[in-house]
Formats: C-alpha cells, structure tokens, sequence
C-alpha cells in the first residue's frame, strides 16, 4: 500500500513548489516510482516538474457523467461505463522516470458525480498497490482526501508563508483534518520564503499557539521566482539552491 503524503495551504505559500521538489528528491533517492497526484483546482503541478498534461481526471469524469446526455455517447456500443473510465483514467497518467502525474482537475458541469468519483476513487486504490508513495499537492480545502476519494493520508505536509494568517490558515487545516478522523502518522509545518531562512518572534508564537509542530523553514529565493517567470521547471533549480538544500533537511527529518 502507498504512503499517501498531503501537501496543502493556502494559496500563493510556494507549496506547489515544494511539492514538487519534494517528488523530485524521493526520487533521486530511490524511493520511486511514485504517484504524484495534482488535486488542486489551480493545476500547475505539471509546470513544477517540466511535464506536459493533455487531460485532467476532472475533464473525464464530466464527459462519463454527462454521456447519457450527450447526442453521441463518446462511450462505444459494447463497453460499460466502468470500464470506459478506466481506460481513460489509466491514459491520463502522465509517465516520467521516477513518477507518474494524475492531474484531478475540476469539475465544470452541473448534475450528480457521486457514480464517477466512486470509479475514480476504485482506480486510486488500485494503483496504490503499483507505487510506494502517493505525494498529493491539495487545495486549502482538502476536497479529495476529505471525500475519501484518495484512499488514505500517512503524512500531511502544510505549508505557510512567514506571516502569522498563514499560520492560522494552516492551523485551520490541521483542525480540518482532526474533524474528518484521518489520523496521520505525521502533521507538520514547513514556513516557506522566510528572509535569510529566519523566523521572527511573532511567527513562532503564532506556530505555538495553533499547536503545530514546525518541520523546518525554507528561505526566500530570488531564483525560484526568476525560473517562475522564465516558465522554467523549478525542479531544474541547481543543487546548490538553498530552496532545495533546505527542503532535502526536512525530508531527511521524517524518515520517509
């Protein structure tokens, strides 16, 4: 069974970023191949790691639920909508060396999709026996894993910026978890583009007073945002990046 990791904040902390350098440091180690899972409605996971997407899950569970409506049915005569949505579930996986990347996508039409998340969330299951890491890059609001459509959650990564709403944000999130019973082995902090890799005195109280554990701090870099603007992968930083030395400190401190 997959160790499912969760990475989630609110929007513009930088975990997108870290998730994906994440996936690229587990794999250099050998911890592949993995299953990198974009749940987030703002899909820019692929851009992280340098990867083209061509279909989101989200795009095929509207075309299955919105089949029996459609003038011409895309599901040919002959095949169950079951196995329709596995094929194209299995052909939206996107194959790299050392992951995999399911884009989720969102959903744009109206009707009921409880019938398509249940396969979706079948599929999830089967290939959690085909990777020994799922590493999912949530929204703020963790839709997919509190609906159970992603099979389980070991480790919850929250990421914040530096200031003390990211904090609570993050707090939020945590007591989020707690109300949905998903009992992670580990619930950490990373605080995100803090100045020279510092905290200052009001962040870590506002940390103490969410009662979250602090895995590590990663510093603000003027390179991160530049390959942004370049559009260039930012798993491409050098290794001398103290973005990614310090994210590989914190990796090395949950002993995944």
């Amino acid at each position: 069974m997959a160790h499912v990791i969760a990475v989630a904040g609110k929007g513009g902390v930088g975990k997108t970023t870290l998730c994906g350098l994440l996936i690229q440091y587990l794999g250099e180690i050998g911890k592949g191949p993995i299953l990198a899972v974009d749940a987030d409605a703002n899909s820019n996971l692929n851009e992280v790691l340098g990867v083209e997407v061509e279909s989101t899950l989200g795009e095929i569970r509207e075309e299955i639920a919105q089949s029996e409506m459609a003038a011409k049915n895309p599901i040919p005569a002959g095949v169950s909508k079951a196995d329709y949505a596995e094929f194209k579930f299995n052909s939206a996986i996107i194959e790299d060396d050392d992951f995999d990347l399911l884009v989720m996508g969102r959903t744009q039409g109206k009707g009921c999709y409880c019938y398509v998340n249940g396969l979706l969330q079948a599929q999830l299951q089967k290939l959690q026996n085909n990777y020994p890491y799922f590493i999912v890059d949530n929204e703020a609001g963790m839709e997919h894993i509190s609906r159970g459509i992603l099979p389980s959650m070991e480790t919850a990564i929250l990421v914040s910026d530096c200031s003390r709403r990211g904090v609570q944000a993050v707090g939020r999130i945590a007591k989020l978890i707690q109300e949905c019973n998903m009992h992670p082995k580990t619930v950490g902090l990373i605080v995100n583009r803090a100045p020279n890799g510092e905290l200052n005195e009001g962040t870590r109280e506002e940390i103490e007073k969410q009662g979250l554990t602090l895995l590590g701090v990663v510093p603000q870099d003027q390179q991160v945002y530049e390959y942004d603007c370049e559009g260039k992968p930012t798993v491409e930083l050098p290794e001398d990046s103290p973005v990614k030395q310090a994210l590989r400190e914190i990796v090395k401190k949950l002993n995944l």
